[in-house]
């Protein structure tokens, strides 16, 4: 076989070696070159790419490395496992996101290669990876725009090759998914914990506007609420509400929580006693600071773990992990 036609990604942000790297797993993922096929020499690809020896020599040392190549003095370098390609779409970067991500591809067989991008929402940005990405992928694990909408560009990836994560309440076709319940199962949580809320006068849940959390958590805020009588008010501008005693807040975002930690200090509210505090996705920060910080979460490590499963079987799966609430001194 002659050489492969490699594309190389012209990344600044990378070295040779990775580029090379990502080009010869391409190369395998795609069928290129098959299980016990010899790979072209190094002088081979040093010659046709303008690449030094040692660059090529450290990329096929770091594809033996994942157990896709291996040497032999007969043989040369050669294919012994396919290179499994994954491309990995969540919404934003946050500190759960990192249990997420590590525990996805801790579950993963050295021969598969993560590739993670974030789409911050932007439509554009999301319909682009999207794009970019049909056929080069063996497995595609996405967290969708939108927690109401299942996005038209997903319907261009195999279904048998896409995993939904996270977001989904909507008509998810038979598509696989596992995702988190962002309504019921918080009336839940906060059901179970009604004697620890019921200390508090008032309970405030902020949520602001711009934020992308499923906004069907208000209305099972105020379900709950309405059910067990409570004095429930929900915001978006935690800066014009005045700290009160006696009031609990359930805060979305964790630069919202640290905020409110910083104010209750200013104002000398004692956390867990004159005032109550929850969060949403719980990081280890949460476990240190203020006597623990009480949160509502999923597990995160859990989710990874499955949505690994399924890269590696393809089995259909669809689930909804259990949200919990984690009692710490903040309530």
């Amino acid at each position: 076989m002659g050489m492969p036609d490699l594309h190389f990604n012209k990344s600044f942000s990378t070295t040779k070696v990775k580029h090379l790297v990502d080009a010869l797993s391409n190369a395998i993922s795609q069928g290129t070159y098959k299980a016990g096929q010899a790979l072209p020499s190094v002088n081979q690809i040093s010659r046709e790419y303008n690449l030094s020896r040692d660059t090529v020599f450290k990329a096929y040392q770091e594809l033996k490395s994942y157990g896709i190549i291996d040497s032999t003095p007969a043989k040369s370098y050669h294919v012994v496992n396919a290179m499994n390609k994954v491309l990995l779409m969540l919404d934003v970067y946050s500190p759960f996101k990192d249990v997420l991500y590590n525990s996805f591809v801790n579950n993963l067989p050295k021969n598969y290669k993560v590739d993670l991008f974030f789409h911050f929402y932007n439509e554009r940005l999301f319909e682009t990876v999207i794009h970019d990405s049909l056929g080069r992928y063996n497995g595609y694990v996405i967290m969708n725009f939108s927690n109401e909408f299942f996005h038209e560009s997903l319907r261009k990836i195999d279904q048998d090759r896409l995993l939904l994560l996270d977001l989904g309440d909507f008509d998810k076709n038979s598509y696989s998914y596992i995702c988190q319940d962002f309504g019921k199962s918080v009336y839940t949580c906060l059901m179970n914990n009604l004697s620890r809320i019921k200390k508090y006068r008032k309970f405030i849940l902020f949520l602001p506007d711009e934020s992308k959390h499923p906004k069907i958590l208000i209305n099972y805020f105020k379900k709950f609420a309405k059910d067990h009588k409570l004095d429930a008010v929900v915001t978006g501008t935690l800066q014009e509400c005045k700290l009160c005693k006696n009031t609990a807040y359930l805060v979305i975002q964790q630069k919202d929580l640290i905020d409110l930690v910083k104010r209750c200090k200013t104002e000398k509210l004692r956390i867990g006693q004159d005032v109550g505090l929850i969060a949403y996705n719980d990081t280890p920060m949460y476990e240190i600071i203020e006597n623990g910080i009480t949160v509502i979460s999923t597990d995160f490590a859990a989710m990874g773990q499955k949505a690994a499963e399924f890269v590696k079987t393809r089995q259909k799966v669809y689930e909804v992990i259990p949200t919990r609430m984690i009692v710490r001194g903040s309530l």
